[in-house]
């Protein structure tokens, strides 16, 4: 899953260094900031144990073009460009789960999920230069499940050097999504012993992210996330949160970054 990960990243990098190429000298100086790390991230959704994974780190911001693709908000393409006001489209990326994420107590009695790809639109509403709030609606590109995701970021002050922000979220999930991720069929269900579930469609998650960003040179810096998720609705009473997972879910990354 990282692999596949790091090649769809890696192909719309391919796709934006045109743009960067083309700007303007007029136009507001882009951003183009790659790198490397490791993140630390539960092993399925809902798991109570976690997997370290080695990920790319990807930040592109084109303002004459308004586009911008990172690892943290996928890419979004502005085509409501209001002083205030943004909106268009928007793409992302959902994990999945392979055997070794499902560990001896579930391989082989629930299924493996493929990682997906998905694609929507955004509103965004820009309060000052430090605060923002919106809504991404997505569906996957390959597949039934939809997302709705509200979200509010704030950049504090900087601390010296190091640069923070903070970001709320709450997502839900149409039912196809949350069967998906949360539901466990008949047989599974026989095979651990559990109740079969069949979740419908609501809240899932609420979750609460602090970023950080210090410079150790003119091009470089070192980048840092924490985030922790609440599971919500369905998604928490599933027999496999329950029984083999956890409501909490901690995220955590680290990676070098070099600014060109």
């Amino acid at each position: 899953m990282p692999a596949a990960r790091s090649r769809l990243l890696i192909a719309l990098l391919c796709l934006s260094l045109p743009l960067c190429a083309a700007a303007d000298d007029t136009d507001p100086a882009p951003t183009l900031a790659i790198g490397a790390g490791v993140q630390r991230m539960p092993r399925w959704a809902g798991a109570h144990t976690h997997r370290n994974d080695p990920i790319p780190f990807v930040d592109i911001e084109l303002p004459q073009y308004g586009f911008s693709l990172s690892t943290e908000d996928g890419l979004q393409w502005d085509l409501i460009r209001d002083t205030r006001l943004h909106g268009g489209i928007y793409g992302d990326f959902q994990w999945g789960r392979d055997r070794d994420d499902l560990g001896a107590s579930l391989a082989g009695k629930l299924p493996t999920l493929a990682p997906r790809a998905t694609g929507g639109g955004y509103l965004e509403w820009e309060f000052n230069p430090q605060l923002d709030a919106g809504l991404r609606l997505s569906h996957d590109l390959n597949g039934a499940g939809a997302y709705l995701e509200f979200y509010a970021e704030w950049d504090p002050p900087k601390l010296g050097l190091l640069e923070q922000s903070l970001q709320l979220r709450w997502q839900s999930m149409n039912g196809a999504a949350m069967r998906r991720f949360f539901g466990v069929a008949p047989a599974s269900a026989t095979a651990l012993g559990v109740p079969a579930w069949q979740p419908g469609g609501g809240s899932q998650l609420a979750a609460l992210a602090y970023n950080l960003f210090l410079p150790t040179g003119k091009h470089t810096g070192l980048a840092a996330s924490l985030e922790y998720g609440y599971l919500l609705g369905d998604a928490a009473a599933s027999p496999l949160v329950r029984q083999y997972g956890s409501r909490n879910q901690f995220t955590e990354s680290l990676a070098f970054v070099y600014h060109f």
